[in-house]
């Protein structure tokens, strides 16, 4: 298959680190797309320079055509759904998605023509740091030997937010948006994983405490997530608690106030991402960005955590999702439709983004399961 790698979205945080780190990697032949032309002319630098808006589909069919790899990193993925993802391989191309996640692969796989018309293509979805590369953490603690084992995670940090991934926070505050055979479309609030089901209101949300490896005084919020009810199931997890992690105060309370209140009309959403990001702003005020996230499996008797840390989550998508072009463009992945963390190899993956230069900080610990060191000067 020969044209070139579109990158759709090439203007934001993350599109503009993909076209960097694709240009590093080898991959020359590009195609950049986004709505405002006018910005595209820092990030072409001798690639071709499409306009295209992601909410057209005639748009986006023209930006597709002849490329052999479409990768997606525009959004919010609430938004644009499985729409990108029809128009690649419509046009005979592969799609890497940086987000995409459970609701358009529920879609592209529930659509016959799609899948059917796959024949030795490739679509590869959630391939960015949530859920692709962290799903992939657990696998690499322990070897793929999850079943049976406890996992907890707390993630967050203080960085910018880009329009797409405020509007995706937006829309998880809800997390009962549709359910597919009873399971939410994104995720639920207060929820965790236990033995083999979703115990809803399972975990409370804790205000002013102190969590290993994160600076200061925190807020965690359980959220258990689709993907890692995907996870937890299929791999046989005894138990899963998931929290974000929120450094200040503004935006946890921002949140707290758009639960359940948000109406998906487009001008109530515009709000709802307004008032997010002005909280972020508030609370990023005078802060080093950073984002962190730390996992510990406990099997048996014994433990382990890894703490990944990047000062920016959007270079770590980008890093993850390059590595998905690269692994779909060598013939890595089968042709078919994928999630990232089912499909890329996990040490492989991690040490990728750190060559990368996306994951300064990876560290790995034994210990006790009823402790948590700290490793000095981490922080």
């Amino acid at each position: 298959m020969t044209g070139p790698v579109a990158v759709l979205g090439a203007t934001g945080l993350v599109g503009r680190a993909a076209v960097r780190m694709l240009r590093s990697s080898g991959i020359a032949d590009l195609r950049v797309g986004a709505r405002d032309v006018r910005r595209l002319h820092d990030v072409a630098k001798g690639a071709e320079s499409v306009q295209v808006d992601a909410g057209d589909p005639a748009s986006v069919a023209r930006f597709c055509a002849g490329a052999r790899l479409v990768l997606n990193c525009a959004g919010p993925s609430y938004l644009l759904l499985d729409r990108v993802g029809r128009a690649a391989l419509a046009a005979g191309a592969h799609y890497v998605d940086v987000s995409g996640d459970g609701p358009a692969y529920h879609l592209l796989a529930g659509s016959g023509p799609v899948v059917g018309s796959l024949g030795s293509r490739t679509a590869v979805l959630s391939a960015g740091m949530l859920p692709g590369l962290a799903n992939l953490v657990p696998h690499f603690l322990v070897g793929g030997r999850l079943a049976g084992a406890a996992l907890v995670v707390y993630a967050g940090g203080i960085e910018r937010f880009s329009r797409a991934s405020a509007g995706d926070l937006v829309l998880s505050v809800d997390g009962a948006d549709g359910a597919e055979q009873g399971a939410h479309w994104y995720g639920e609030a207060l929820a965790a994983w236990r033995d083999g089901r979703r115990v809803t209101g399972a975990l409370p949300v804790v205000q002013d405490t102190e969590i290993p490896y994160f600076p200061g005084r925190v807020t965690t919020m359980p959220f258990l997530t689709a993907d890692s009810v995907r996870l937890a199931r299929s791999t046989g997890l005894a138990s899963l608690d998931w929290y974000n992690v929120f450094t200040g105060t503004q935006l946890r309370l921002s949140l707290g106030r758009l639960r359940g209140r948000v109406s998906r009309e487009p001008a109530a959403l515009a709000t709802a991402i307004e008032e997010v990001t002005a909280a972020g702003e508030v609370d990023r005020a005078g802060q080093d960005p950073y984002y962190l996230m730390a996992f510990t499996v406990v099997t048996g008797p014994t433990a382990r955590t890894a703490v990944l840390r990047t000062p920016s989550s959007f270079r770590l998508t980008a890093a993850t999702a390059v590595l998905a072009v690269r692994a779909v463009l060598d013939g890595a992945v089968p042709p078919g439709l994928h999630f990232a963390d089912e499909v890329l190899h996990p040490e492989s993956t991690l040490r990728g983004v750190r060559e990368l230069g996306a994951l300064p900080v990876l560290d790995v610990h034994d210990h006790d399961p009823e402790t948590r060191p700290i490793e000095e000067g981490m922080l």
